[in-house]
This record gives structure tokens, C-alpha cells and sequence, in this order.
């Protein structure tokens, strides 16, 4: 009897102790936020056995979530504003006996975070591929944990491109007079092939080790900080990668919208707002799979939403990010987006958020901009979205021919549409970016059309975003790996540097000068950032707008002229901004030439002649 006793207190003494966490996730908070409540995701073999806590009378676990999954607990805590940094100690118990104990860490926020301001309207956002723009470290290369590894030679692979790389090319992205940098996902992307584009995350709190780590990113965000630049994060809120570290463990059976069988979405999201539309309609479009590679969250799941509420903020306050970037925006769950975007913007009332909602038609991408008019009360905080709308009628309008209903007018008639937004001014506008066909590619390599291209986004209303290497003419059509190739310079042994000039062609030298020459002059127009639009309808092959700022004389005057011959403009026409002079001293921006115009300009042929109008 006595040896079947040592036996079964051994056995059970075993149990305790080989009892671990594995995760507790977010790892770290922080003092002072403006949300008082926090909700960890702790993950162990047979955790849920346990009882958790804590004995911090500045700190109340409100309570305590199993699943159906006994390797998961979650843990609701409320923070003090008493609260210190420092760590606060969880004991988990079985039996009243404790059997494990964790120090969870309680940091200090940074000064001002709550108050940080995201980008906006001043700002000139530079959209980097980090595999495909520069390998500042070869030793991260290959990773032995990583399934895929270095292939250079395959379009689809990864390059070796990193964080290091863009660290180390700081200068030229400052110097060219961007202002934030938008980097896609950074986050581990452990997929067995074309995991270079960072969309199917393996692991939320972790950047992907052949990019570099959490503790570069956070270097990259600081030493960008001291050279006035900003880092807007990619997040995807709507997927997983199919070999996230879940999907071996899932948290629980509702973690994700599961089918019977794979079920696609049906891409159709003018279904959440079409009053006609099927329910299962509705349903597939923000519960079917984006592709078979990446499972669908399930955001009625309180629990994924807290998580990803909480993730989101962790980097924001670990990376010192000014902006985010949501990927797929609509796909997500109505409601959960709410309240994400709600969570979000309360703990920071002046950052800034951008949602990819990929439509051309107006009244859909504006349906999730805050403040907008809609069709219900739906209690959206979305600051910004990606104008796609502006973004095709701008190709359209520089490759048609002109008539009635085609060519410049579809810009006036994109922008006409601006009343379905809460703010115009806030949303983010691109010739091209990651997505799709380079600008250089789509305006059949046509140089002059690109840099009216390139003129107009940098000085018409929103933010202007330009993809990496649209400054030096780089090609690209629907295929991925062709539009997100290599910067040049970024590797050891190029032939051709963008970042010294070496080996470019005379036209790749000239829009790179040109667009350096036109962002930094618009980094310090007041009138260009912040002003007033009011344009004119396109008339003889040329439209004609105006940024200006109220009680102050100096206009900024934008002229498109996409005719193959040069035309002249009766300035009469423009009293109702400019008033009832003539005679007008002027600035060419591009050329610093001083010009006056005495009742009529004259606009070279194919240009975007840009002015500053005393």
C-alpha cells in the first residue's frame, strides 16, 4: 500500500510540475491606458484545470474564460490607475495549492502616446514590398526554423530583402521628401511558399525573423522618428496563414468561420449595402475563406475580438507606429469593425487608420469612412480608406480619348462624388501600389503621362501614397512578383542603383529628380497640405483646380494638359478664385521659374503645369 502511494504522489507531483505556459498573449502591457480592462490568451497544456490569481490590490481579475479547448484560458483583468510599472504576479492553482506563478510585465507608456499624431494630409507616404526593397542583412537570409528560405531566382520567393535594409536607406526615403512609410506585413509569415508578402500571418506578435525582429522593427520606427518619418503598420484582421501556430491548437472551435468543407468568399461586398441582396449572400462574403492558404477569423467570437483589438495596440505602443493599415478591410464583420475602429481611435483621438476597401465605386468605399451619410446608424470610427475610385478615374481620364463622357472628365466626375464622404481631405490617394499593374506599365510607358500622374495625386485632396520605385519608372503588370521586384541598389552587385542614380536611364533620372523636386516642395506647402479644393471642369483637353486656404492671398493653380500641342488658358475664367485682376505674378514649382500672366497662360503639352499665384 505504501509503494502505491509514493507512486501516486510522484505521479501526480510529475503532473504539476511539467505543467508550463507556453504563450501569454499580449506579453507585456502598459500603465495608464485610456481602457482599464485587459484580457490575456494564455496557452499551456491542460491550463484550463487551473485557476489564476491575483493578489494585486491594484490590479481585479474580473474573470475567467475556459473553451472547449482545455489548453486555453483567458484571463479578464481591470487595471488601477494606481497602477505602477513593474510586473504584475499571476498564480495558478489547483486545489488551492499554487502550481505555477508568472510575472506579467506592466510597462511605462511613452510621453504624449495617448495624444501621438497619425498621418494626414501633410504627410507623403512611401509603399514598401521589405523583401523586395533592399537586403541590408544576408545573414537572415535563411532561418532554420523558416519553411521557405532564399530563392532570388524564383519572382514568387523571397529576396532577402529586410528591415536592416530599409534602416540603412533612411536617407534616400527622406531626401526624395516622403514623410511615412508603409511597409507590407511584417509580421511571421512561416507559409512553405510565396510567403515574401507578409499576408498570411503565422504569428501576430512576431516579426518574421528573415525580416529581422521585434527589437529592429522598433530601431526602425525610432531612427525614422529622428529623420521625420513615421511608420504605418499592415495589419490583417480578417485572415490567418493556414500554418499560424492556432491552427495546430485551435482556441476553440468557433476561433474561425468553419465550413463543411472549403468554402470561398464570394468577393462580393456590395452585398452589405444592397437592399435586395440575400442573406447568404451576405454571409459568404465576410465568412467564406480569402483563399484555402488563409482561414477566416471569426469575429463574433468575443474573444478574437479582443484579441485583435489588443494586438493592434500593443504595436502601436511597442513600435511607436503613427498609422495603420487594414487590409481587406470589409471582409471582417460589420460589427466587430466598429468596435475596433472605436477601441482603436479612444486610446488615440488623433491617429490615423486606412482601410482597403478595393472598389471603384464611390458609395461603397465611403459607406465605412466615419461621419460619411449612409443607409443606416452602422457606428463606424474608420478615419481614412484607400481611394480607389480616384485612383482608376485618373487612368482612364490620362488614357482616353476626349469627348462628352470620357478622358479628364472622369476626375470631375470622381470628385464630384466627394460628398458621400465624411472627410475627402483624409483619404489616401496612389497611382499604383502592390496590388496592381504599375502606373509606368498601365499609361503604356508613357513618361509624361506618368509625371502628370505623379503631379496630380501629390496636389489634388487626401494623402498621397506612392509605391516603391514608381520614382524611377519601374514596370509591372497583374503578376505579383513582376510588379514587387527588386529596388535596384537594394542588393550587393546590382548593376543598376536607384539609391546613388548608377546605371539608371536619362528618363528614370528624370522622374525620380522630378518627383524628389515635387515632394519636397509640397512638404512645405500649407496651401497643398491643408487647403481647399475647388476645380473646374475639364474644358479642350485640360483641367484646371485650385488648392487655397481662406485669408490668404497666395493660391496654388494646377493645370493638366494632355494634348500633344501646347494651349493657352484665358484666365477670366478663374475670377471666382482669383478675383478680377488680369495681371498675375507667378512661381513655376517645378522649375522655380517666376512668370507673369497677363490674361492669358500659356501650358506646355502634356504637362501639369503647378503655380503659385500671389
Amino acid at each position: 500500500m505504501c509503494r502505491i502511494l509514493l507512486f501516486l504522489f510522484v505521479s501526480f507531483s510529475f503532473t504539476l510540475n511539467a505543467q508550463s505556459i507556453e504563450r501569454i498573449e499580449p506579453s507585456n502591457w502598459w500603465v495608464n491606458m485610456v481602457n482599464s480592462q485587459l484580457q490575456l490568451m494564455v496557452h499551456g497544456e491542460d491550463i484550463s484545470q487551473l485557476t489564476p490569481t491575483i493578489i494585486d490590490p491594484r490590479v481585479q481579475l474580473t474573470e475567467i474564460h475556459r473553451t472547449d479547448n482545455p489548453n486555453y484560458l483567458f484571463i479578464d483583468l481591470t487595471l488601477s490607475p494606481e497602477l505602477t510599472a513593474g510586473s504584475i504576479e499571476i498564480a495558478f492553482k489547483r486545489d488551492h495549492k499554487t502550481v505555477l506563478t508568472h510575472q506579467y510585465p506592466i510597462l511605462s507608456r511613452q510621453a504624449h502616446s495617448k495624444q501621438r499624431q497619425g498621418f494626414s494630409s501633410k504627410d507623403v507616404i512611401y509603399l514598401i514590398t521589405p523583401d523586395r526593397f533592399a537586403n541590408g542583412d544576408a545573414r537572415n537570409d535563411n532561418v532554420a526554423e523558416m519553411a521557405e528560405g532564399l530563392n532570388r531566382s524564383n519572382k514568387g520567393g523571397r529576396h532577402g530583402g529586410d528591415i536592416q535594409g530599409i534602416i540603412d536607406h533612411l536617407d534616400y526615403i527622406k531626401e526624395m521628401g516622403f514623410t511615412q512609410i508603409w511597409l507590407n506585413p511584417v509580421l511571421e509569415n512561416n507559409m512553405t511558399e510565396y510567403s515574401y508578402h507578409g499576408y498570411s500571418t503565422t504569428d501576430y506578435y512576431a516579426v518574421d525573423p528573415r525580416l529581422g525582429s521585434n527589437a529592429l522593427y522598433q530601431t526602425l520606427s525610432t531612427k525614422a522618428k529622428s529623420q521625420g518619418l513615421g511608420i504605418i503598420m499592415d495589419v490583417i484582421l480578417n485572415h490567418i496563414g493556414s500554418e499560424h501556430w492556432w491552427m495546430t491548437d485551435m482556441p476553440s472551435k468557433d476561433w474561425l468561420n468553419q465550413h463543411p468543407q472549403y468554402t470561398g468568399t464570394n468577393h462580393f461586398r456590395e452585398s452589405l449595402h444592397d437592399p435586395y441582396a440575400a442573406k447568404a449572400d451576405k454571409d459568404l462574403f465576410h465568412k467564406g475563406w480569402f483563399v484555402t492558404t488563409m482561414p477566416d477569423l471569426n469575429q463574433q467570437n468575443p474573444l478574437v475580438t479582443q484579441y485583435l483589438i489588443q494586438n493592434v495596440i500593443w504595436w502601436i505602443e511597442t513600435a511607436d507606429l503613427s498609422g495603420v493599415r487594414v487590409d481587406t478591410y470589409s471582409y471582417s464583420d460589420k460589427a466587430f469593425l466598429a468596435a475596433w475602429t472605436a477601441a482603436i481611435m479612444q486610446e488615440y483621438p488623433n491617429f490615423n487608420i486606412v482601410g482597403e476597401e478595393w472598389s471603384i465605386n464611390p458609395a461603397i468605399v465611403a459607406y465605412w469612412q466615419k461621419d460619411s451619410p449612409r443607409h443606416d446608424n452602422y457606428p463606424t470610427q474608420l478615419p481614412s480608406l484607400m481611394d480607389f475610385p480616384l485612383q482608376e478615374a485618373l487612368i482612364h481620364g490620362l488614357k482616353e480619348k476626349e469627348s462628352w463622357s470620357s478622358g479628364l472628365i472622369r476626375i470631375n466626375q470622381t470628385l464630384a462624388n466627394d460628398f458621400l464622404y465624411g472627410d475627402p481631405y483624409n483619404l489616401v490617394t496612389f497611382p499604383d501600389n502592390h496590388d496592381m499593374s504599375r502606373i509606368y506599365t498601365r499609361l503604356d510607358q508613357d513618361v509624361d503621362l506618368v509625371k502628370m500622374a505623379l503631379a496630380f495625386f501629390a496636389t489634388t485632396r487626401g494623402i498621397p501614397q506612392i509605391f516603391y520605385g514608381t520614382e524611377i519608372l519601374m514596370p509591372g503588370s497583374d503578376d505579383h512578383g513582376e510588379l514587387r521586384a527588386d529596388f535596384p541598389g537594394g542588393w550587393s552587385g546590382d548593376k543598376t542603383n536607384a539609391l546613388t542614380g548608377k546605371g539608371l536611364t536619362d528618363k528614370q533620372i528624370e522622374v525620380q529628380q522630378y518627383t524628389k523636386t515635387l515632394l519636397n516642395w509640397r512638404k512645405q506647402s500649407d496651401i497643398v497640405q491643408q487647403g481647399k479644393l475647388t476645380h473646374y471642369n475639364r474644358d479642350d483637353g485640360m483641367y484646371v483646380y485650385f488648392r487655397h486656404l481662406p485669408n490668404t492671398a497666395k493660391k496654388v493653380m494646377v493645370v493638366m494638359n494632355k494634348n500633344a500641342e501646347v494651349k493657352s488658358l484665358n484666365m477670366a475664367r478663374f475670377s471666382e478664385v482669383l478675383g478680377n485682376a488680369q495681371r498675375f505674378n507667378a512661381r513655376n514649382v517645378m522649375t522655380d521659374e517666376s512668370i507673369v500672366i497677363n490674361g492669358e497662360l500659356t501650358v506646355p503639352k502634356k504637362q501639369t503645369l503647378i503655380l503659385e499665384i500671389e
